[in-house]
């Protein structure tokens, strides 16, 4: 059965608080496990897309008639960091041959932040804290199963050592919260660890919009992606009335323009491809 899950809210900056606890945020995608009577293990996307097949390590669980939120991450072995491609690969693949492959060499593992319902109860009224308490007890008897730790009040702490670690961000949540399915709340709140890079728009696409934009190596501008998110009314007109007498060319799919505009945008991190991953425009720059 799936539950829709409760969504956060972005914060500018951590903060210290009595209030909240303070988790690192993992950079996978929100997984919803559901395990009732005694069926099988159910995985769910935030978007209510069933994803089972694709982790068959996750299957067995030491407990009955369960409900979790958490994340499903994979990790690079080489870095022994979170590795955010490898889990999409895992969430892509169909083929049985495939799926089987990838999970003896991309392993998943489920990281689970909360209980939504333990033998036939909803917890969601419940306050966090509570749900945390019954969630710390429980055996999962899986190795690939594990509990997000957090600690109180010190979330500039943890901040700043995520960002020592190279982590995706923080998440604040408030002890006395329920869970809101569906729903986007200023109790729990998120704090991303942006990287901030300049680039050159380069064109734009036809279809929808977006900005292409490259990175400058030495007298060379290397693609580095596109621009979606972040870009206001005011500052698409600014662009496209500052570029139009510099079009030097299009294809079925984008106009290119010289590269005479440059701007600073903030990603989540690169992708192994070297192309800017979650662009979001920052503002133009000289």
């Amino acid at each position: 059965m799936f539950i829709p899950p409760m969504l956060l809210e972005t914060a500018k900056s951590a903060f210290n608080s009595p209030d909240h606890i303070f988790e690192p945020k993992i950079d996978g995608h929100r997984l919803l496990l559901s395990r009732l009577s005694s069926g099988p293990t159910r995985l769910y996307s935030r978007h209510n897309n069933e994803c089972t097949r694709q982790y068959p390590e996750l299957f067995d669980i030491a407990q009955d008639d369960i409900q979790l939120d958490g994340e499903v991450a994979c990790v690079d072995r080489d870095s022994g960091l979170i590795d955010f491609e490898s889990v999409m690969e895992r969430f892509s693949a169909r083929k049985t041959d495939k799926i089987l492959r990838l999970s003896a060499t991309q392993p998943a593992n489920y990281l689970v932040f909360d209980i939504l319902r333990y033998r036939g109860e909803d917890l969601r009224g419940w306050p966090l804290m509570k749900r945390k308490e019954l969630l710390a007890g429980l055996d999962f008897g899986n190795p690939r199963i594990s509990v997000v730790p957090y600690i109180e009040r010190e979330g500039e702490r943890l901040y700043r050592e995520i960002v020592a670690r190279q982590m995706e961000g923080i998440v604040a949540k408030r002890k006395e919260s329920v869970y809101a399915s569906g729903q986007r709340s200023a109790s729990w709140l998120k704090v991303i660890n942006w990287t901030y890079v300049d680039v050159v728009l380069t064109g734009w696409r036809k279809d929808e919009f977006g900005w292409l934009v490259g990175v400058q190596e030495g007298e060379r501008i290397r693609p580095a992606g596109v621009v979606e998110l972040g870009v206001t009314a005011q500052q698409r007109r600014a662009f496209y009335g500052a570029v139009r007498p510099y079009v030097t060319g299009e294809d079925k799919h984008n106009v290119y323009v010289q590269p005479l505009i440059r701007a600073r945008v903030k990603i989540r991190n690169w992708t192994k491809k070297g192309l800017l991953r979650s662009p979001v425009f920052v503002e133009f720059t000289v």
